[in-house]
């Protein structure tokens, strides 16, 4: 057994110990502990920040690009809006314990379904050093053990940040290995901790297409992926334009560098024609590149560069989209349901029996009306924060939170019945 090897079986066996013992922690001592992990958070700000600049530099020494680096850079603001989002997930409901049915058989055995911990939970994920700490408090909240392994590309920044949760954490009488971190780079440790069943009941990877390929290869307990974000926004001929515009420039703009940004955009014909200068207009103020099918390049000329094949599947996580035109409503739920990666997906209509068909027909995990995609998110959804956005059917599918961090049992009160 490699010295690996033995370091994260070690933390699997710690971790396994610690799930025990959170299973029988109360909401209250949860909370109590979630809380000084926030104040903890805003005194080691300097500490993190600190770290995070040493990432940020080996980043944009080593060519990573604007919107990667946009993920994984924490300012002040960044760190207080952790530490707030640790708070609003003490304040929510503590799901587990709590009672999913119950029913009375006839000869008297009552059976109740009951909310409880899935146990030890491990996230693989890359760039974003914010997931060390939402991950880190949706587990504890839940009475979970959870072993994190982020990125190379933020490395530093996640041990200052987890080393400033236990220490809140364990202040407060947590489990001092209720959360624990890989300080490793070595990408041996994703496969290793791929093969750890024996401790991890479930594993999350959230990344790119490579490293979720990798962690379903190799896992040997459930998986719940959190896989591309090929967001699309489809424009009906009954959108009102300044809305649908709107909420283009914010699902593509606001942060293309996230897996809820729109990758590509489809326009009913009957609107193309005007819709589509206007489009271009504001994106070329916001420099975004404008990818298109033939229909659009023929409207907007030299505004917009043809499309790829591969271009509406891919998640650009840049100011790049791809842009198509299409004849009818049932044209683009298919184009979406063909060649999105069934994450988040939006209508702008005001004709309410398109937007219902749309809603009812789109095969993703959250789809809008007249909204934009950013939306899709632990906190804006008012869960706190998230472990990751599933494009999975089971167990979870949307934004993880608290709920998606339990599984159940049954609880079985007899007074002396055997069965005949």
């Amino acid at each position: 057994m490699t010295e690996l090897q033995q370091s994260l079986e070690e933390t699997g066996q710690r971790a396994r110990v610690a799930a025990y013992a959170l299973a029988a922690t109360s909401t209250t001592v949860k909370n109590r502990a979630l809380r000084a992990m926030a104040t903890a958070l805003r005194a080691r700000e300097a500490v993190i920040l600190a770290a995070n600049r040493a990432d940020v530099d080996r980043a944009e020494s080593n060519g990573l690009a604007p919107a990667m680096i946009d993920r994984l850079r924490l300012d002040a603001e960044r760190i207080a809006g952790m530490a707030a989002g640790i708070e609003n997930v003490a304040s929510l409901t503590d799901p587990t314990g709590g009672t999913i049915s119950e029913w009375t058989r006839p000869n008297g055995i009552r059976i109740s379904k009951v909310r409880v911990p899935i146990g030890v939970v491990g996230i693989i994920y890359e760039s974003r050093p914010n997931v060390t700490s939402d991950a880190a408090v949706l587990c504890t909240k839940t009475g979970n053990a959870t072993i994190l392994r982020g990125g190379s590309e933020s490395i530093e920044s996640n041990i200052a940040i987890a080393a400033a949760l236990r220490e809140g954490g364990t202040g407060e009488g947590l489990h001092e290995d209720a959360i624990q971190l890989i300080p490793t780079t070595d990408r041996e440790a994703v496969r290793l901790m791929a093969g750890l069943d024996k401790y991890i009941d479930v594993i999350v990877p959230r990344g790119g297409h490579s490293l979720i390929e990798a962690v379903v290869t190799a896992a040997r307990m459930p998986v719940i992926k959190h896989y591309n974000g090929v967001c699309m926004a489809y424009i009906d001929a009954a959108a009102d334009f300044e809305m649908a515009l709107k909420i283009a420039i914010n699902a593509k703009t606001q942060r293309p560098g996230v897996c809820n940004a729109i990758e590509t955009i489809l326009v009913h014909r009957d609107i193309a024609e005007t819709f589509y200068p206007r489009l271009a207009a504001e994106f070329e103020k916001a420099g975004v590149e404008i990818r298109a099918d033939d229909t659009v390049r023929r409207i907007l000329g030299d505004r917009a560069v043809a499309a790829r094949p591969e271009d509406w599947t891919t998640e650009f996580l840049d100011l790049r989209i791809a842009a198509g035109v299409v004849d009818s409503l049932a044209a683009a739920i298919a184009h979406i349901n063909t060649h999105s990666s069934h994450h988040s997906d939006c209508i702008v209509t005001a004709d309410t029996e398109a937007a219902e068909r749309f809603l009812n027909e789109v095969d993703s995990a959250t789809v809008y009306w007249n909204a934009s995609t950013r939306f899709t998110d632990g906190a804006e959804f008012g869960f706190g924060a998230e472990i990751g956005i599933s494009t999975d059917k089971l167990h979870a599918r949307g934004p993880m939170a608290l709920e998606e961090l339990t599984t159940y049992k049954y609880k079985i009160r007899g007074t002396g019945q055997v069965r005949g």
